[in-house]
C-alpha cells in the first residue's frame, strides 16, 4: 500500500504524512545516540581514572566548531523562509552558506582534531575515551556528510521541483531543515559531554 504524498496534515496526527515520517525516523536516530550517550555516562561513572578532558581535547576548536553549526542552522531556517517568501535566488544563497558552514564544520574537525591525534599518538584503541571520543563524533561527522548530501541534491538537481510544485519543494527543504537541526542538536550535547565535563 502507498502512502500518498501530501502538504495537509492528516486528523489523525495533526501532521503532514512526510513530517511523521521524518519526526519517526529522528526518534530512532535519538534513540541511536542516546544509547551512544548512554554508554559514555555508564563507562566515564564507572571507570576508576578517567582522562582529563581538556587535555585531551582542543576546547577552542570545538567552541569554533560549535559556532559554526549554529551558523548553520540559521542558514538552513533562512533558505525555508525563503522559500515560503517566494525568493528562490535568497534560497539558494542560504542553502549554499548551509552547504559551506557544514564543510567548514568537517575540515576543521579532521585538520585540527582528527590529524594531529592521530599525530600524538591517540587512536580509538589508545583508551576508552578516545573509543567513544571517536565513534561519536565519527557517527555525527557522517551524518553531517549526509545532510550534505541532502542539501547538495535540493540545491542542484532538486530544485527543479521548485518550477513544478513550489509548495511541495517548499515541504521538502522543511523536513531537510528538521534533519540538519537534529545533526546540529546532537552536536550541542557531544560538544559539552566530550570537550567540557
Amino acid at each position: 500500500m502507498e502512502i500518498p504524498f501530501t502538504v495537509e496534515a492528516r486528523p489523525d496526527t495533526g501532521l503532514e504524512n512526510p513530517k511523521l515520517g521524518m519526526w519517526l525516523f529522528l526518534a530512532s536516530e535519538v534513540m541511536l545516540f542516546g544509547a551512544l550517550f548512554s554508554s559514555y555516562i555508564l563507562l566515564r561513572t564507572g571507570a576508576s581514572s578517567w582522562p582529563i578532558q581538556s587535555q585531551e581535547v582542543n576546547v577552542v576548536v570545538g567552541t569554533v566548531n560549535t559556532m559554526i553549526l549554529i551558523t548553520s542552522s540559521v542558514t538552513m531556517v533562512m533558505a525555508w523562509a525563503s522559500l515560503k517568501m517566494d525568493n528562490f535566488k535568497n534560497f539558494r544563497i542560504y542553502l549554499m552558506s548551509t552547504i559551506f558552514l557544514a564543510l567548514v564544520f568537517l575540515i576543521v574537525k579532521i585538520f585540527w582534531e582528527y590529524i594531529p591525534k592521530f599525530h600524538h599518538g591517540h587512536y580509538p584503541s589508545t583508551n576508552t575515551f578516545y573509543a567513544l571520543y571517536y565513534t561519536m563524533t565519527g557517527l555525527h561527522g557522517l551524518h553531517i556528510l549526509g545532510g550534505i548530501l541532502i542539501n547538495a541534491y535540493f540545491l542542484i538537481p532538486g530544485s527543479k521541483m521548485w518550477k513544478k510544485d513550489r509548495k511541495r519543494f517548499t515541504n521538502r527543504i522543511e523536513l531537510a531543515g528538521l534533519y540538519w537541526h537534529f545533526v546540529d542538536l546532537v552536536w550541542i550535547f557531544l560538544f559539552p559531554t566530550l570537550y567540557l565535563l
